[in-house]
């Protein structure tokens, strides 16, 4: 079990099913509390499958953003797709594939929706600037709702006619607080998450952001960006009557637990630049209750 746990996502070792979500249950508590809390109160074999999604998640975000050679991210991504795709025809190696294709069996969840995050995590070997708001929402589409439609398939949702609208809407506002959250570790990477007609209507350039310049300007900027988040928050916030209850929790979590961290960055008037704003681990846990007990009183469709 150790060794499996221990193991590299890219691993091919044969393993079972049961060791493989352990795997993926302990990949994604050592990468990200805020989520592995937040799918903790999932029931088991709706819980698996999501460890398991966000492992692959994390597997082709690291490709990205820890490698710095173009061959080897191009090579390394090209060989995640062909493991992604021979996972759906039922060839599985490795812990995080044989957990993805239980999960994939599992949930039925569309093949295109993987496709589509690898695309956007694609994006960044290439794309380092966005002219505007549309072209980085394409971005944002690919890497974050397609998450969200990962997530709803797994959940499952309740007949309604926007539902994977408002998926999509939650994940368009959680990657907007990741983009300024993260600006200067983004800076760090020649990357520039803002669009470049939104800077200018600040009096700002790609280079200012580069540079860390902390000023009224990037205030304003920031504000438009935390405006914005709000606006797709509260309609993604509408997915939360389709869902069952513990998966209502989740969610709510996940939405929960960034609103605040946007609401802190807001606190700060936007500086991102000199500290980098997160939430305590007792914080955290408080957050947590309170949004489950939120989500139990939301009035089901």
């Amino acid at each position: 079990m150790t060794s499996t746990i221990l193991a590299s996502p890219a691993d091919t070792t044969p393993t079972t099913l049961v060791d493989a979500y352990a795997w993926c249950k302990a990949y994604t508590k050592e990468r990200a509390k805020n989520f592995y809390y937040a799918f903790a109160i999932l029931p088991e074999a709706k819980r698996n499958a999501i460890y398991a999604a966000y492992a692959f998640s994390g597997y082709v975000d690291d490709i990205a953003d820890e490698l710095t050679d173009a061959v080897e991210q191009e090579q390394q991504l090209a060989a995640a797709r062909e493991r992604l795709r021979a996972c759906y025809a039922g060839r599985r190696e490795g812990p995080l594939f044989t957990a993805l294709g239980g999960a994939v069996d599992g949930f039925s969840i569309p093949l295109e929706f993987f496709e589509e995050l690898v695309n956007g995590v694609e994006m960044d070997f290439t794309i380092n600037r966005y002219a505007s708001w549309d072209d980085l929402y394409s971005y944002c589409y690919r890497v974050a709702s397609m998450v969200g439609l990962i997530c709803t398939s797994i959940f499952g949702t309740k007949t309604h006619k926007h539902a994977r609208d408002f998926a999509v809407d939650l994940g368009i506002g959680l990657q907007i607080v990741n983009i300024m959250r993260d600006v200067k570790e983004d800076a760090g990477r020649g990357r520039v998450y803002f669009a470049a007609d939104e800077l200018a209507a600040h009096g700002l350039t790609d280079a200012d952001i580069l540079a860390g310049v902390y000023d009224e300007r990037f205030a304003a900027l920031m504000r438009q960006q935390g405006e914005r988040a709000h606006v797709y928050f509260r309609s993604g916030k509408r997915l939360l009557p389709l869902l069952d209850v513990r998966s209502r929790m989740c969610v709510n979590v996940l939405q929960g637990v960034y609103a605040e961290i946007l609401t802190r960055i807001e606190a700060a008037d936007y500086d991102v630049m000199t500290q980098r704003v997160r939430l305590s681990g007792r914080k955290k846990m408080t957050a947590i209750g309170r949004l489950w007990l939120q989500a139990l009183l939301v009035k089901p469709a």
